[in-house]
């Protein structure tokens, strides 16, 4: 039996990896004296403002599918000296509350429960302005909190409350929210807390896009103006974070420390390494992992799909160069080496790599009849493509997921797919046939231009999105499409959750856009996503 890269990770092992690590940074006694206590952390993915542990140069965490790591490019990072970790508002939050290093810098359910149970409830996560499904909830007792936070503990959602525009076209004529938050001019809406590695490849901070726009005096990420754009809008995202979640007075963090804040963000990288049944990532002439990625070229608007369709939007574009007219569907290009792997050169993981090579593929190449879609198919007034719209594109995964090895947009181009919107067939699941009877009811109408009152055109949806950032009829329920990478790290998926697994998101798209998937082929696409 000959020697492969493929031998198992056991905790000695990762021990040793990040002992090894930490010893060529010249961090010193210190860091190696707080490794053994940052393992046990990341082995129960979870970290806490005053912990005073070392984040690493590169630290592994394990997930349902094997391991992920995360590159940090600052160096050891100090917890205890880093305003990510520190609590900057008046009840006891801090970044890290909700972005954890061991849930790939967001949230996941599992440890959630496990900081409720620890504390009772009580964790600082566990605050009723939004980490309760309404901030007016009973959260007196340890069963009146179980109910009060129970979409924080089983779907990982943290309550965003935003005020409709006063120049909005529309009007909320009625809210049904299970939970009582029924206001109609402040809308309550929960989402996944977004993760705050790989934010160098961001086009749009936030899912509606609120940090990235001038209606919050931020500003829309262009290529002539990134990355001054992207580091000043992630620097008033953290002053706006402190304040909402944090409840903060607005004195921090500072400016220094919004400085360093973004420093530590923008310096993270974070990938799949090891997947259960496929064996490193970055073996067999692989590129996966998040070394690799922490190289990876980009620019806004590379390799944007909607440029090459209409060169008058989203330039220059580009693939290699910026403005050189090239465009490649094949998004990703991590797995070209196993396509064709024998079962006598890596007989343990063969199958497993082929699979995910096959999926890989399917990503880049399956055609896709895509309708339906605000932000591709609707009038170019409304923020489709072309004048009068069109009904059907015929695209790939790469249409919306275009940043090359990444999956999000080049280009701030929210979208609204119908993660959020009700079936005309069945209003308790959307229109990819996932669950939403846990989510509000929000009934918008425009307004008529004359007499400024509610008119026919209405829509029913469970997150107004872009909508109560611009005040736009047109742009309901339009929110941007995640990075990728890092995904089996995050579960569950979607702005609202409602994709408990993998499996669940590719169900999604093969109901929501009738593509007829084989078992073969969604097994693929599984196993492909689970290794970015």
């Amino acid at each position: 039996m000959k020697i492969r890269p493929d031998q198992e990770f056991s905790p000695t092992d990762r021990l040793f990896h990040f002992l090894a690590r930490v010893r060529s940074s010249a961090v010193g006694n210190r860091a190696r004296l707080a490794i053994g206590a940052f393992l046990l952390l990341a082995a129960m993915g979870t970290f806490a403002a005053g912990d005073g542990i070392i984040i690493p140069e590169f630290a592994v965490f394990p997930d349902s599918s094997g391991f992920f790591a995360t590159v940090n490019q600052g160096g050891p990072t100090v917890e205890s000296t880093n305003p990510f970790f520190q609590n900057l508002g008046t009840n006891g939050r801090s970044c890290v509350s909700c972005h954890q290093p061991g849930d790939a810098f967001s949230i996941t359910p599992p440890h959630i429960v496990e900081r409720f149970e620890a504390t009772r409830g009580t964790d600082p996560i566990f605050r009723p302005v939004d980490g309760a499904n309404c901030p007016t909830a009973d959260v007196s007792t340890l069963e009146e909190r179980r109910e009060a936070y129970s979409l924080l503990l089983t779907k990982g959602l943290i309550r965003i409350g935003i005020a409709v525009p006063a120049t909005a076209d529309y009007q909320v004529v009625s809210v049904y929210n299970r939970y009582g938050c029924n206001a109609t001019d402040v809308i309550s809406m929960y989402r996944r807390p977004l993760p705050t590695t790989n934010l160098s490849f961001l086009s749009a901070v936030m899912f509606d896009g609120r940090e990235s726009s001038p209606a919050t005096g931020t500003t829309k990420i262009l290529y002539s103006n990134y990355p001054s754009s992207l580091l000043s809008d992630l620097a008033h995202q953290s002053v706006d974070a402190t304040i909402i979640h944090a409840q903060g007075d607005g004195t921090r963090p500072t400016a220094v420390e919004q400085q360093q804040i973004v420093d530590f963000e923008t310096k993270l990288f974070t990938a799949q390494i090891r997947d259960r049944q496929a064996g490193n990532l970055d073996g067999g002439g692989a590129k996966g992992g998040p070394v690799s990625l922490s190289t990876q070229p980009f620019f806004v608007t590379i390799n944007s799909s909607v440029h090459f369709l209409v060169p008058a939007f989203e330039q220059p574009g580009g693939l290699v160069n910026p403005g050189d007219g090239q465009f490649t569907s094949n998004i990703f290009n991590l797995y070209n080496n196993w396509a064709q792997i024998s079962d006598r050169d890596y007989e343990d993981h063969s199958a497993a790599r082929r699979s995910v090579a096959r999926g890989e593929v399917l990503f880049n190449t399956l055609q896709i009849p895509i309708t339906g879609v605000a932000g591709i198919n609707d009038d170019v007034a409304a923020g489709g493509l072309v004048a009068g719209g069109i009904p059907s594109l015929l695209g790939t995964c790469g249409t919306c997921h275009d940043t090359p090895n990444l999956g999000n947009h080049s280009f701030p181009t929210p979208l609204n797919i119908g993660t959020g919107d009700l079936s005309p067939t069945n209003a308790s699941v959307n229109l990819g046939g996932l669950d939403m009877t846990y989510l509000p009811e929000i009934t918008v109408c425009k307004k008529d231009a004359t007499t400024g009152q509610p008119a026919n055109n209405c829509k029913t949806t469970t997150d107004l999105g872009q909508a109560l950032i611009d005040g736009r009829f047109d742009h309901v329920g339009k929110i941007k499409g995640p990075i990728l990478r890092g995904l089996a790290g995050r579960a569950p998926f979607f702005h609202n959750g409602s994709a408990a697994t993998l499996l669940d998101a590719v169900n999604f798209y093969n109901t929501r856009f009738n593509l007829n998937l084989s078992e073969r082929d969604k097994d693929d696409l599984v196993a492909f996503l689970k290794t970015l």
